[in-house]
């Protein structure tokens, strides 16, 4: 992008997104062009449906080769994390788990804080109380409280508590599509900062965020396009959901998004906590406002212009969903999004290996290809590993249980041991729920198919 970097932190948002559509394209989850791609999944498929009505047997044993590649490419990255964990976790005790902040300058750069908010009235004392905390002079930060134009009960809300003068409310017109990443586009077109972080209504964010944030930022950066905090839960013993989500945050940022960070790999990013250089948000266009996981897209565009993700051990804390209802719309809208993110990404396969290069092309596809695939076959593996348990004799069979069984235990004995690890210093006793994990497997599947 041409131009001093004071004149790039000083241009519209809407501009940038405009350069990095002609830089990048088709970037967008607006159009899901992918004639190509679902040709040739749907040939697969129909072949599969038809050799098997003739030969079930002749065609189980690919069918279960096939669905148990997401299964082992997932147990292979949660080994890989759980051998990453142990040591991490001794230097994270001798370090006392926080950045080093001693690189910062005397005078702190400016800090963009963005919170997109609907129908959040009931926690708007809780969210100010929240963010009033944050170790950060008021005088470089500048805090957005991002507001529908038709959600007159948060603003209402907002209206009767006494705002810092650092601290702003943002209203988003009408118009369509009316999401979180359309609102922050909107936010972030005059925000002043030249860093940028978002946080969700509910969060707590730890009060030091900021500043290690900045010293892992300001230490690497050339290469470094966003640091990743910790998201983990406040609610974790409030029921079984909530339990099991608690396991899954654990796992998730506390092991295998730092070891993506480690080897190197493309990282989805959570949806609060990212923080951004603004030069580097508004390079790679903003958020897609298509998406509904605008997150994990903008971590693998940061991927494909050749920037790292960094996780630091810096925890927000969340809400978990506590009833069944509120669980099956979130995790339909994120499996959802990622299915959008993964195909538009691999729009143009070529294009994206050559970006990424081989290493990172093919940890993007066991990433975010298979959890996506292990969601939608986990059912069918399972139904299918009954039916040759009970059906088949001869070699044939023992070849196909066996290599069912071992899939099979590999991702549940993988999924469960680090979930157990990555929860224990958090609260040891969440860890006897990972018995009920296959269980939450099964919701999630559901949710997956939803989400088609």
């Amino acid at each position: 992008m041409s131009g001093s970097r004071d004149e790039r932190l000083c241009r519209p948002a809407a501009v940038c997104v405009a350069e990095a559509n002609r830089r990048l394209p088709e970037p967008s989850a607006k159009s899901l062009r992918i004639a190509p791609i679902a040709g040739w999944v749907g040939l697969v498929i129909a072949g599969c449906v038809f050799r098997l009505l003739l030969d079930p047997h002749a065609v189980l044993p690919v069918l279960n080769a096939m669905m148990g590649v997401p299964f082992l490419s997932q147990a292979l990255l949660r080994s890989a994390a759980l051998v990453h964990i142990a040591k991490r976790r001794r230097v994270e005790r001798t370090a006392k788990g926080h950045a080093d902040v001693s690189c910062l300058p005397e005078v702190l750069p400016t800090y963009a804080i963005l919170v997109p908010l609907l129908k959040e009235a009931e926690i708007i004392g809780q969210l100010i109380e929240g963010l009033c905390r944050i170790d950060y002079p008021a005088d470089r930060l500048q805090i957005s409280l991002i507001v529908e134009e038709d959600d007159t009960c948060t603003q209402s809300a907002i209206a009767r508590h006494m705002l810092p003068d650092h601290m702003r409310v943002v209203v988003v017109p009408q118009g369509e599509p009316r999401t979180k990443p359309r609102a922050l586009n909107h936010a972030l077109a005059d925000a002043s900062g030249a860093y940028v972080v978002v946080y969700d209504a509910e969060d707590l964010p730890n009060p030091g965020q900021l500043r290690e944030a900045l010293a892992v930022l300001v230490s690497n950066s050339e290469t470094t396009g966003c640091v990743q905090a910790r998201l983990n839960v406040y609610n974790a013993d409030s029921n079984a959901i909530t339990r099991q989500f608690a396991l899954e945050y654990s796992a998730l940022f506390g092991a295998v998004l730092p070891t993506l960070d480690r080897l190197g790999l493309p990282i989805p990013l959570g949806g609060t906590s990212n923080h951004f250089p603004r030069r580097v948000l508004e390079q790679v266009g903003g958020w897609d406002p298509y998406n509904v996981t605008e997150d994990a897209d903008l971590g693998i565009r940061l991927a494909r212009l050749g920037y790292d993700v960094r996780v630091i051990p810096s925890t927000t804390l969340e809400e978990a969903p506590e009833s069944l209802r509120v669980w099956i719309r979130q995790r339909t809208r994120w499996l959802k999004g990622w299915m959008q993110t993964y195909l538009v990404h691999v729009r143009h396969p070529r294009r994206l290996w050559r970006e990424l290069g081989t290493y990172r092309f093919l940890g993007f596809q066991m990433m975010l290809g298979g959890m996506i695939l292990s969601a939608l076959v986990h059912p069918w593996f399972l139904i299918m590993l009954c039916y040759a348990s009970f059906s088949w004799e001869g070699m044939a069979s023992n070849w196909l249980v066996g290599f069912g069984t071992f899939n099979l235990i590999a991702g549940y004995g993988t999924a469960m041991a680090l979930g157990a690890m990555a929860v224990v210093p958090q609260n040891r006793r969440l860890a006897w729920s990972v018995l009920a994990m296959p269980v939450y497997w099964i919701a999630i599947s559901c949710a997956a198919y939803l989400a088609v």
